[in-house]
């Protein structure tokens, strides 16, 4: 027997609805991007409470006629009109009291940008880039949400060539061996590093200017 499918539509109610406590959900988005030097996570001022004027993650609510997903590339263009090629979600934050103002629970997503220009809009009262080992103190439980957030970026990194969202067009291999050791936490020798990622074969070495020193390091790009 077939079932009906009720499709929302603003300013209609639900066909069946139960006395039941409602909960309100919202998406974040934890950005990371590299300029070479820094691995950095971009960063809202609040222009609004709770928590004004302190820095939080992209992120508002979900409209009841949007995904999750829908929801955060959204919320992620009107609060810093930046939009990334890569998003990963993490796991669901639903502590009961992490939001003051009612029952809510997050969906954060895991997003990778090379592009840096990001300029805080709606009700984001200024849009920052941070070093990902110098943050603020963070509204909500975004600071959990971090935490979070750079586990799985240390675990893609391993699993998938998640590098080549971050990394310019071309690139040397102490840049590219920088970006690994700021998401692993942890100092990796530079032969064994080099000698790992020209195996793995996902590198192609470019060709430099004529004239150019051979001490100058070697430029790659991904195949």
């Amino acid at each position: 027997m077939a079932h009906s499918v009720y499709k929302y539509r603003t300013g209609e109610a639900y066909p069946h609805c139960y006395k039941y406590p409602q909960a309100a959900v919202t998406a974040d988005c934890v950005v990371f991007s590299y300029d070479c030097k820094e691995l950095k996570v971009l960063l809202i001022k609040r222009g609004r409470d709770p928590f004004k004027d302190c820095w939080a993650f992209p992120g508002g609510f979900v409209n009841p006629d949007e995904t999750v997903e829908q929801g955060a590339v959204r919320e992620l263009v009107e609060e810093t009109s930046l939009r990334v090629e890569f998003m990963e979600q993490l796991k669901v934050f639903s502590t009961p009291d992490r939001d003051p103002r009612q029952r809510v629970m997050t969906v954060p997503f895991l997003c990778l940008s090379k592009n840096v220009e990001a300029v805080g809009g709606d009700d984001a009262a200024q849009a920052s880039w941070f070093p990902v080992d110098k943050l603020p103190a963070l509204a909500f439980d975004h600071g959990q949400i971090m935490e979070e957030a750079r586990k799985v970026l240390k675990r893609l990194l391993l699993s998938d060539n998640i590098a080549r969202y971050l990394m310019p067009q071309t690139f040397t291999m102490p840049q590219l061996h920088r970006l690994y050791e700021q998401i692993m936490g942890c100092r990796l020798d530079r032969r064994n590093f080099a000698r790992k990622m020209n195996s793995l074969g996902i590198l192609e070495t470019q060709e430099r200017e004529s004239g150019l020193p051979s001490r100058i390091a070697s430029v790659y790009s991904f195949k």
